[in-house]
């Protein structure tokens, strides 16, 4: 309804600042902290237009003298002591936001001033921080350093120390900032809010995220998302080393540390992560210069062949192309370069490269279809003119279309050289490897893009799940105090989701083991059924191809034997015999699920057998996944070169582990009682895939208002789904808007009559870009809901049958505020089909949503013009009262 929640705080038009007294030479009545005595200066350098005044929370005068006080943002920085009152103050002169500038203050003292913000409804940033800047509004609201140079990169950083770090590095490399924002470990306006600033700020077009921990996994990933929907933003986390879970009783839980599960939720965000700071400051230096996200193809252009090797190596390294350009591109720039310049893989100028064959060069790589990125080298010779090729290079950015980046390498010789390029706003590097690790940022948030826009659904698309069966089996086992269910057990969980698995019998003596091995046919697998042993090989509880009665019964005794003598402790139920799986080309491969504390449950993949551990071939994904994630998770592990034809083996059929993934993934949406599962080995060949082996560990799912709390992501929300009749004839259904509705989107929006478009955008827009493309169709169904009604039309084709199309007809939507208690609501429907109870259905519906989402009320603007939407306001029981910030609008409100 009007500007970002937050723009009181990133976007002040008047300040107040609790800075202290300066004019008390006596030390121990000075009431300035350092921080106190910075930031005055801070203010005045930086140049802000607005009002700036500076209380004292000693001052006397009455309320009515302190209300004259009042500003959007209030800066403090006071001793702790003064901290809460001055505080208080800001929250009596009804300041809509506050910025502590302080360290050390003790997490009590911190939770504390949190409360007092809360209770005036504040947005608070600190204590324990740097502050903020905004060089476009030349606010500088930090004791980080100077005001930076601005720019189009935004900066967010968890460590005051790499914030200043990062502002000397940016000032020295002429990268210029439109935001840094320094959060403390106990502010209010934490990570998830700021992202969700930056992502609707105009100024920012990409963005730099130094973060440390996290406490709410969800709410990060959605405003991560929400971000990276829009703009490259690249993460470096600092911690990576966790140590594996010691108690852990599977193989997945012992292998899976919390960092990969990192690395899997970032790539389902969009975002792209960094490992190191060196590549940190690569990425800043290509998302600074605005380069837009491409492929993977990246050309050399080099005047030695040395730097030229060390590029392709790095590119090869990061999973990269090296482009080559085509025969025509060659065949046109041959005349243009020396004679005896390679152009077949490496664009290899030779020594004597001029600046015009360095131009020529590179402006063939931008016609060329096959390359997606130009990389330009240049090493000093004897003679050259490492300047002029600047020059020449640089002059070509601004038409060029594809991202250009340069290394000049060497020191003293190409000093002029790398301002030319920096004042042209070029990305520079001294190494080949760092501009090539600069690129691979670009190109990996062009291909996480395609993980952003994968909406799977809870359940597959499948013969549904006998959900009671596995529900009162957990149940069951929970009830008799035991978290590790048996291998029948863990199988008869399998089976309630339809994954294969080999039948299965449990006997409790040698004399039953031989009767069941008759029944079930020979050969025979014998295994220790016991609830404490997680690994049965590592106590010779494992026989396979047992060929005879005489065999089983020998098995059967010396397996008891040694199991009870390696484990003393252990409890024994019998052994379990299955028959063998028999499949000859079978390669054996894992699934397993981790529990993260943060980010919930994880589905691993990998080469399974008794070596998991020692072959670490695992790759990691969040739930829900659909066929396409399933794809790209069996894809990222070694084993998948072993899935085609191998060894004279026919290919294995991918389908079935694509199956049984999305089985175990509902199985997680389903079951928030499941903590670890291991299907090892899952055995694949040409006829299908088997779940030999299982083991899973459960516990009582945490107390939970939704259904789907233990996901980090949230599934498509089937539920809301429903059909309804159209008013004449046909029908409509109603349902959650999909990433796929953005082309139907934009063709309902041209529809709409020139009036319809302006009462919904309040603009004279007549279509949707891009970002509002993505904006309004791939949402967070956590904190927003969009409702599309949408109906199917059928017509005669040409081949005599009928094509179906589908058509949206109307929108809902409503986006909670930061108070999770409310949202905004807006609404819009074909103009063909007003008056015909759309609109009411549409709104009804989206407002049950919000009812369920926990939503206490839903506010709207609606233009006064608009009279037939402030009519259904009036029917649908909406308080209609005038917009205090614009007359020309209605707010209407209604309590759910």
């Amino acid at each position: 309804m009007d500007n970002h929640y937050l723009t009181p705080l990133f976007a002040p038009k008047s300040i107040v600042v609790f800075a202290g007294r300066d004019d008390q030479p006596d030390s121990q009545t000075q009431t300035q902290t350092s921080y106190g005595r910075s930031i005055r200066a801070q203010l005045e350098q930086g140049g802000f237009t607005g009002p700036v005044s500076y209380l004292d929370i000693g001052m006397t005068g009455t309320l009515a003298d302190l209300a004259q006080s009042r500003a959007d943002l209030a800066v403090i920085a006071l001793p702790h002591d003064q901290l809460a009152f001055a505080l208080e103050v800001a929250g009596r002169i009804q300041c809509r936001a506050a910025l502590i500038l302080s360290s050390s203050v003790d997490p009590a003292l911190a939770a504390a001033l949190v409360a007092i913000a809360k209770r005036h409804e504040i947005h608070l940033l600190g204590p324990n921080c740097l502050g903020y800047q905004r060089p476009r509004l030349h606010l500088n609201a930090s004791v980080a350093g100077p005001l930076a140079r601005p720019g189009s990169l935004a900066l967010i950083s968890q460590s005051g120390a790499l914030t200043t770090a990062i502002l000397d590095w940016a000032d020295k490399n002429a990268v210029g900032l439109s935001a840094v924002v320094s959060l403390g470990p106990n502010t209010a306006v934490d990570l998830a809010q700021t992202l969700d600033f930056l992502a609707t700020d105009p100024a920012t077009q990409s963005i730099v995220i130094c973060m440390e921990g996290l406490t709410n996994a969800r709410r990060f990933l959605s405003a991560l998302r929400g971000a990276a929907n829009t703009k490259p933003v690249i993460v470096l986390k600092a911690g990576n080393a966790t140590a594996a879970s010691q108690a852990a009783l599977t193989h997945s839980g012992a292998m899976v540390l919390s960092d990969v599960v990192f690395d899997a939720a970032l790539r389902r965000t969009g975002a792209v992560r960094v490992k190191s700071f060196v590549q940190l400051f690569s990425a800043a230096k290509c998302l600074a210069s605005r380069y837009r996200p491409v492929g993977p193809r990246l050309a050399v252009v080099t005047n030695g062949g040395g730097p030229g090797v060390l590029a392709a190596d790095w590119i090869h390294e990061l999973g990269l192309q090296l482009a080559r350009l085509s025969t025509t591109s060659i065949d046109a720039l041959r005349p243009l370069v020396p004679e005896h310049a390679t152009l077949s893989n490496l664009l290899d100028l030779g020594e004597d490269a001029s600046a015009d064959a360095y131009r020529e060069a590179v402006l063939a790589c931008a016609r060329d279809s096959q390359v997606d990125g130009i990389l330009v080298i240049y090493s000093p010779k004897l003679g050259g003119d490492p300047a002029g090729v600047a020059r020449a290079v640089s002059a070509l950015n601004a038409g060029l279309g594809k991202p250009l980046l340069t290394c000049w390498m060497g020191d003293s010789q190409v000093i002029e050289a790398r301002q030319v390029i920096n004042t042209a706003g070029l990305a520079t590097f001294r190494t080949p490897e760092a501009a090539v690790d600069g690129f691979s940022n670009i190109a990996s948030f062009y291909q996480n893009q395609q993980l952003l826009h994968q909406t799977p659904p809870p359940l597959s698309q499948l013969a549904d799940p006998d959900l009671d069966g596995a529900r009162l089996l957990i149940e069951s086992v929970l009830a008799e105090r035991r978290k590790v269910l048996t291998e029948m057990e863990s199988k008869a969980l399998l089976a309630a989701f339809h994954i294969p698995i080999t039948p299965t019998m449990l006997a409790r003596s040698a004399t039953e083991a031989v009767l069941i091995a008759s029944q079930l046919g020979y050969p025979v697998a014998m295994k220790i059924d016991s609830p404490d042993i997680s690994h049965k090989s590592d106590v010779q509880g494992v026989a396979l191809n047992v060929l005879t009665a005489a065999g089983v019964r020998d098995t059967y005794d010396d397996m008891l034997a040694t199991v009870r003598r390696l484990r003393p402790d252990a409890t024994i139920n019998g052994v379990t015999l299955q028959k063998m799986a028999g499949k000859r080309h079978g390669r054996e491969l894992f699934i397993g699920v981790s529990t993260d504390r943060l980010f919930g449950p994880a589905i691993s993949f990998g080469a399974g057998g008794t070596m998991i551990e020692l072959i670490a071939d695992r790759a990691t994904e969040l739930p829900p996944l659909n066929q396409f994630l399933a794809q790209r998770l069996i894809g990222r592990v070694r084993a998948a070169d072993t899935l085609g034809e191998w060894r004279g083996a026919p290919p294995a059929q991918r389908e079935a582990i694509e199956h049984i993934l999305l089985r175990v993934s509902e199985m997680v949406c389903e079951l928030p009682q499941l903590r670890e599962v291991d299907i090892n080995p899952l055995i694949v060949d040409e006829y299908g895939a088997l779940a030999v082996d299982a083991r899973i560990v459960i516990d009582a799912a945490p107390p939970s208002s939704h259904k789907y709390d233990h996901l980090a992501i949230l599934p498509y929300p089937a539920a809301y789904t429903q059909q309804w009749p159209l008013r004449g004839s046909g029908l409509y259904t109603l349902r959650p808007v999909q990433p796929d509705d953005a082309f139907m989107l934009q063709e309902f929006v041209r529809g709409l009559s020139e009036k319809s478009r302006y009462y919904r955008f309040a603009s004279s827009l007549r279509e949707l870009s891009v970002p509002m493309l993505a904006k309004y169709t791939l949402i967070d169904y956590d904190r927003e809901m969009a409702l599309v009604a949408v109906q199917t039309l059928r017509t005669p084709g040409a081949d005599g049958g009928f094509v179906e199309a589908e058509r949206i007809l109307g929108v809902s939507r409503y986006i909670a505020n930061p108070d999770d208690s409310s949202g905004e609501f807006s609404l819009v429907v074909d103009d063909r089909f007003s008056g015909q109870g759309l609109g009411t259905r549409l709104m009804l519906a989206i407002m049950d949503v919000a009812r369920d989402k926990g939503l206490k009320e839903l506010n709207g603007l609606v233009l006064v013009k608009n009279s037939g939407m402030l009519k259904l306001m009036a029917s649908l029981g909406f308080q209609i009262r005038p917009y205090e910030d614009d007359p020309d609008f209605r707010l209407c409100s209604k309590p759910l």
